[in-house]
């Protein structure tokens, strides 16, 4: 099949693992998910499957994409995306993918965008930890203290961190645990937290043997 699906954010809650044990866990909707392209390279070798998730109205989908759709006999669909297909898949347009392709899965990567939080100081977007709170400190209890250089360099180095925008950043969560799959509503429930908003859309990827712990 494919390494990866498309998937959505449904919330967080705890269920007991076989020792009576609580385990947080992050609900994910995983599909279905349809083909909508096959790439191939010059050799005819397929190199990317490009699937759509979350179906759309007819009429708020651009011209381009409505053909772009039909030619793949399915409805239009919110969000696409190109993953790789797996070693010697058989995949056909049309074709409806869902969470039960990680069926034996232990372990997989989320990738999705954290919350946006503004604009921040550098307690909350760092964790500095602050001025003193007394001892003569006149309102410089949350500031970042002094940030210049001395003659030389005689600037302020690129990188320096300060306050400014928070959030909204493409976060990857690697190596979450699979605790259970859903294959009749497309469901899977995975240990720990996810990025994002309950809602958010989320790329559900099979760890690779690299990286897996």
């Amino acid at each position: 099949m494919v390494n990866a699906l498309l998937g959505k954010k449904m919330g967080m809650t705890q269920v007991y693992d076989e020792a009576g044990n609580v385990v947080p866990v992050t609900v994910l909707q995983v599909g279905p998910c349809a083909v909508v392209q096959l790439k191939t390279n010059a050799e005819g070798v397929c190199i990317a499957v490009q699937i759509g998730f979350d179906e759309r109205k007819r009429k708020n989908t651009p011209q381009p994409l409505r053909g772009h759709f039909e030619q793949a006999s399915v409805t239009p669909r919110k969000v696409l995306r190109d993953v790789a297909p797996e070693p010697e898949a058989k995949l056909a347009l049309g074709q409806s993918l869902g969470v039960g392709v990680f069926a034996g899965v232990p372990v997989v990567d989320v990738t999705g965008t954290s919350k946006g939080r503004g604009f921040a100081g550098v307690m909350k977007r760092h964790g500095f930890a602050g001025g003193p709170a007394s001892h003569g400190a006149a309102k410089v209890h949350r500031r970042p203290g002094a940030i210049g250089q001395h003659t030389d360099p005689g600037r302020v180095h690129k990188g320096k961190r300060m306050a400014g925008h928070m959030g909204c950043d493409r976060v990857t969560v690697r190596n979450l645990k699979v605790v259970q799959l859903d294959e009749a509503r497309n469901l899977m429930l995975v240990r720990g937290a996810v990025p994002g908003h309950n809602g958010a859309y989320v790329l559900v990827r099979k760890v690779e043997a690299a990286h897996a712990k």
